[in-house]
């Protein structure tokens, strides 16, 4: 059995390395470059000779899909740029494939950390994630940023967890929520949520706040320190961001 790696990335040169590092070991590294302004590409070049290169969309799982259509191998292993595979895992994920099941998917566990800590808490951990997959038979919806892919068949499960290193620093938080937040609130338009005064009270308080108890007290992801509450505090800051960049979008249109 054969595996290839299929990433996408936008100005990723403070993580790409690490990732593509962790997965030399597979058949094919696949990466679509999108639109990227420092020395991702460069970086990219080092690991391997099939880059290819899409507009950057707001829709990140478009270029994700088309990545998927790009690889040869009988198995697809889908990584985000600030991802790693440990040794351990890599094992089994070529253990898994050489068994020949009828499974089409495999879901796996995912370790997030917040600048530079683990978050075991909050909701954060297992964080299961489907990423490794059968070719033709598993593809991202396509309708928002935050989804899984979807598999034609049986799904298992692996036991060894991946490394997520999504925020180094509180900066770097903030410009990814920018743009999630401003997806969400095109999502929203789509859908033409209401904006009168009731709504803008649930979702831009009472459902922040649910959320933050729900996470922060009820999920414990206070005994993850800072960065625990961090992680809970600007979730909730996203949800009132992107209603708030709704309402502005829906009213200016």
């Amino acid at each position: 059995m054969s595996i290839s790696v299929c990433m996408i990335a936008h100005n990723e040169e403070r993580n790409i390395a690490l990732a593509l590092e962790s997965v030399r070991w597979a058949n094919e590294i696949i990466v679509v470059d999108c639109e990227s302004q420092d020395a991702t590409v460069a970086i990219v070049k080092k690991f391997t000779e099939k880059i290819f290169y899409r507009p950057n969309l707001q829709n990140l799982n478009v270029n994700k899909n088309f990545s998927f259509t790009q690889a040869t191998s009988e198995w697809i292993l889908c990584l985000d740029a600030d991802e790693i595979i440990r040794d351990e895992l890599r094992k089994e994920i070529e253990h898994t494939i050489q068994e020949g099941k009828s499974i089409k998917g495999y879901f796996m566990k995912r370790k997030n950390y917040y600048f530079g800590n683990w978050l075991k808490y909050g909701g954060q951990f297992p964080d299961m994630q489907l990423r490794l997959f059968r070719k033709n038979f598993g593809k991202f919806p396509e309708k928002h940023v935050h989804e899984r892919i979807e598999i034609d068949g049986k799904i298992g499960e692996l036991h060894t967890a991946f490394e997520h290193y999504p925020y180094n620093t509180i900066s770097d938080c903030i410009l990814k929520m920018d743009f999630y937040t401003s997806f969400e609130a095109q999502k929203y338009f789509d859908d033409n949520l209401s904006t009168d005064f009731f709504s803008i009270i649930r979702r831009m308080a009472l459902r922040p706040v649910r959320r933050f108890f729900s996470r922060y007290i009820l999920k414990r992801g206070f005994l993850d320190g800072m960065s625990g509450f961090l992680a809970c505090f600007m979730d909730c800051i996203a949800q009132v961001i992107s209603f708030g960049k709704y309402y502005y979008l829906k009213n200016k249109r």
